[in-house]
């Protein structure tokens, strides 16, 4: 039963020491988006997707407590690597590049792209490519082997992560340093994450790359492309100068709700724009343990992600929670503990 609902992408098969172990994946992203990830026939693919929009892009409770609430968010972005200047180039960290997750995995699978394939049963899909959504390591190894992704090399996949850039699809990942399991190759108007930062961005529904376009407004002429391009709508032209000429207009940046991608630099035709170092530096959470704590913690759910997973039942997965805790800031261990209300936690974190 358990073999059957993994080839089905309800559940994820993982090998750990020598047997397998079935985990629940979350619904986004994961059952979701392994759904509609190939062509299938056991389900009818159009009612889901109808099902699926009306849900998330409809109704928008659900897509709006998963990326609006808290600090921590499920994805970030990456920065377009060839957007960057060889001096900022120096500054990127290897977690940080979609070419590093890519060229240190364990295994790599591409599927559908659950958003534009989606679309396409509403009659809505743009034409960037479909075959291009990528997992990696442990959710790859898993989607690989029950066919619901096909397993690539490093080097094919680089050459679609460059296919997907001179579509000018913007890379939205896992918000993790360590073993990325997904990167996403988001059109604006398909995917759920680009849409959701267009509909929230004050909000800050998508962690955003360390850096932002610096426009030379002297450089600038006018031509309207970077707001054309830009995933977000954080760019817009207005009078040169501020000298109320309509005719002379340079383009001018959100800096509240921009992406930092590097789409705008790479399609500058007047090479008017650069990237530079936030002011803040932009962290991530070491992995999808830390992740999860931290966004339980922010949305007042620690007890639910201890109890309602059973964690307590298994040491390891305890353990690994408890260390997350114990690492945290004064403040946020005091919130952790006032959601767990245990004495044992008060004891350790005293």
């Amino acid at each position: 039963m358990l073999d059957r609902l993994s080839g089905r992408g309800i559940l994820l098969d993982i090998e750990e020491n020598g047997s397998s172990v079935y985990v629940l994946p979350p619904p986004m992203a994961g059952f979701f988006e392994f759904s509609m990830m190939r062509i299938r026939t056991d389900v009818n693919q159009k009612v889901l997707a109808e099902l699926f929009y009306q849900y998330l892009n409809v109704e928008e409770d659900f897509i709006k407590a998963l990326l609006t609430e808290g600090e921590t968010q499920l994805g970030r972005v990456f920065v377009n690597e060839k957007a960057l200047s060889a001096e900022m180039s120096l500054h990127v960290l290897d977690y940080e590049r979609a070419t590093e997750v890519i060229k240190t995995a364990s295994h790599i699978g591409i599927g559908i792209c659950y958003c534009r394939h989606k679309m396409e049963h509403m009659g809505r899909a743009c034409d960037a490519p479909q075959d291009i959504c990528m997992t990696f390591n442990n959710t790859a190894a898993s989607l690989t082997k029950h066919g619901i992704a096909r397993a690539v090399d490093a080097e094919e996949c680089l050459d679609l992560l460059d296919c997907a850039q001179g579509h000018n699809l913007v890379q939205f990942g896992e918000n993790v340093r360590e073993r990325v399991n997904f990167i996403c190759n988001c059109c604006k108007c398909c995917c759920e994450a680009m849409i959701a930062a267009q509909k929230f961005g004050f909000l800050n529904p998508v962690h955003t790359t360390n850096y932002l376009p610096r426009i030379e407004d002297d450089a600038c002429v006018g031509c309207g492309k970077c707001v054309e391009i830009c995933p977000v709508d954080a760019l817009e032209l207005v009078a040169k100068n501020g000298d109320g000429n309509k005719e002379k207009q340079s383009a001018r940046l959100h800096e509240d709700i921009c992406l930092g991608c590097g789409l705008c630099v790479r399609n500058c035709p007047a090479g008017a724009i650069a990237l530079t170092k936030r002011k803040e530096r932009v962290i991530s959470p070491v992995n999808s343990t830390h992740r999860a704590v931290l966004m339980a913690i922010e949305r007042g759910k620690l007890q639910n992600l201890i109890f309602d997973n059973r964690a307590h039942w298994n040491h390891r997965a305890m353990a690994a929670i408890l260390d997350v805790i114990l690492k945290l800031p004064p403040v946020t261990q005091a919130l952790a503990s006032r959601q767990f209300r245990s004495r044992y936690l008060e004891y350790i974190l005293s």
